[in-house]
């Protein structure tokens, strides 16, 4: 590229180092070392193919949640993310070859975790989640855009798996027959939710659609949570989405990628704590049909998420980012050893949220 970071940071009007930050899977992120401190970040539009829709949600929800968190006596620095403009007053910069930038303000005193690590820690990441649910539950889901469409549409990633094995571009569907099977056999939960908000028993609501346990900040002294962050993916959706993605990542006994699968199992415990943080925020707010499908949530958002990433091994590693060979096929493994556990303990999830609704 014929600029350098610090060209970037200044046209934001800032005039400092840029380091390397995080370990995002889509985005390149740096922290920019000023006073105050601030997040640059390169939008992959490979990903996002319209950045300017992005950006335009990101404003959106983020303006509404800071005139609510003023409103309730809040620290809007803290508790949402603050997009820095451009010199001249855009919400991102487009360089001469095509990338995109953007800023955001950095949260001090405040810390995101790759895994969980005690339950109450989990309590409350699930509050933080449900209350940015709770806030934004009137805002007009339906002037959002979709920057990816179909993004949690399981039907629709099904016939996107179903593709990826027929095509086999990296020769690699012959060795991985065994979890194939494994996602064509569950093709009937791929219509359950969506099928739910066609047919109007599980409302369009905003949703972040990432909700891993490191997109929310936690107040670095007390531990509660602070600000959800990464809204890339904030879209019209189903809160289902939100729930059930959380706890794929958050209850699970290992890491996301973890390739000894004897340590892999959906901890119950873990599923207790955020169900209960969750709904404390936002139960009040459910409709009878997303309460009955929560548990199941969990389920399909793990199934979902195996599938992309067995569907993107099968493609050749192009969507998400691998740090070593087979890196999507134990991320795949991992999400289908989990749903089989959750298959196991469907009922005893169900009694977990009866008791807290």
């Amino acid at each position: 590229m014929s600029y350098t970071l610090e060209d970037i940071v200044r046209k934001f009007a800032i005039h400092v180092n840029v380091e390397s930050y995080g370990n995002g899977h889509i985005n390149d992120t740096y922290i920019v070392d000023d006073e105050p401190k601030y997040i640059l970040q390169r939008i992959n539009h490979a990903i996002f193919k319209n950045p300017e829709q992005v950006m335009s949600n990101i404003l959106g929800v983020t303006e509404f949640l800071r005139k609510k968190i003023i409103a309730e006596g809040g620290d809007p620095e803290r508790e949402t993310l603050t997009v820095i403009k451009t010199v001249d007053g855009d919400s991102f910069y487009k360089t001469e070859d095509g990338n995109y930038f953007r800023m955001y303000n950095y949260i001090e005193n405040a810390v995101s975790y790759e895994a969980v690590e005690a339950p109450e820690q989990f309590y409350q990441a699930a509050r933080a989640f449900g209350k940015f649910q709770n806030m934004l539950a009137d805002y007009p889901a339906e002037k959002l855009y979709e920057t990816i469409p179909f993004f949690h549409d399981t039907t629709k990633r099904f016939a996107d798996f179903k593709k990826a094995v027929a095509d086999d571009a990296a020769g690699r569907a012959a060795s991985v027959q065994k979890e194939i099977d494994f996602v064509l056999a569950r093709y009937a939960d791929t219509g359950v939710v969506v099928d739910a908000i066609a047919d109007g028993r599980v409302p369009l609501r905003v949703t972040h659609n990432d909700t891993k346990l490191n997109n929310v900040m936690l107040d670095a002294v007390s531990g509660e949570g602070v600000c959800v962050i990464d809204l890339d993916t904030v879209m019209p959706g189903s809160l289902l989405y939100d729930y059930g993605d959380a706890l794929r990542f958050g209850a699970s006994s290992g890491a996301e990628d973890e390739i000894d699968l004897d340590k892999i199992y959906f901890d119950l415990e873990l599923f207790e704590a955020f169900t209960k943080g969750f709904l404390e925020e936002v139960g009040d707010k459910l409709t009878p049909a997303e309460i009955e499908l929560l548990p199941f949530s969990a389920k399909l958002l793990t199934y979902e998420c195996g599938m992309r990433f067995l569907g993107d091994y099968l493609n050749g590693d192009t969507y998400f980012k691998i740090h070593r060979e087979g890196h999507n096929l134990d991320r795949a493994r991992t999400q289908f050893k989990l749903v089989a556990d959750i298959e196991s303990k469907l009922e005893e999830m169900k009694k977990i949220v009866a008791k807290y609704i």
